[in-house]
């Protein structure tokens, strides 16, 4: 029972911890106002691990680096404390090189996972409560990834269907990754 709890703890707090990571990353590239009050949230939570290793990463032009490579780290840590809680004992750690590479696997699942649930957050959103506080950023948010399939779907009045196409793709897209994940690094 105990190790269900802490796998359950694990899974939550690094898995949480890796999303706001990759959102940071995303509305760095975007170029979302700072002083946005949920960048400012964001900031707030990921400031102890990304500012450290700012120190020895700077973040690019169009890329924040320092995010992706603290989300990369979370995910590490989030792997190797999940197999050392489900095997108990730290003797697995022998494979470390495939869980750095695991460790990407899990990593774009995130990403699709966090594509996921804001696209349809949106979608909601806009169905329930157009005028949201939330809307406008979470359309800039989405827009980069809609806007391209929107230009190829006929029109159907005011139908949208690119939501539609991005939640199944996203899926389909994590079936393949889970697959591969597991073809190439069998932890």
């Amino acid at each position: 029972m105990f190790s269900e709890v802490a796998l359950f703890l694990i899974h939550i707090v690094l898995s949480l911890l890796g999303t706001i990571l990759l959102l940071r990353a995303w509305v760095y590239a975007l170029r979302i106002h700072p002083f946005n009050p949920y960048s400012q949230a964001m900031f707030k939570v990921t400031d102890w691990l990304v500012m450290p290793l700012r120190r020895v990463i700077k973040s690019g032009n169009h890329w924040d680096w320092t995010s992706l490579v603290a989300t990369w780290l979370s995910a590490l840590v989030y792997l190797v404390l999940s197999a050392m809680v489900l095997t108990g004992s730290v003797s697995m750690l022998s494979n470390f090189p495939m869980f750095l590479l695991a460790a990407i696997f899990t990593v774009l699942r995130w990403t699709l996972s966090l594509i996921f649930w804001v696209v349809l957050l949106q979608a909601l959103l806009s169905w329930i409560q157009p005028q949201s506080p939330s809307m406008p950023l979470l359309r800039s948010i989405t827009a980069p990834l809609l806007d391209p399939i929107r230009r190829v779907l006929p029109d159907l009045g005011g139908l949208d269907l690119s939501p539609l196409v991005i939640l199944l793709l996203t899926q389909v897209l994590n079936m393949v990754i889970t697959r591969t994940a597991f073809s190439l690094v069998p932890i």
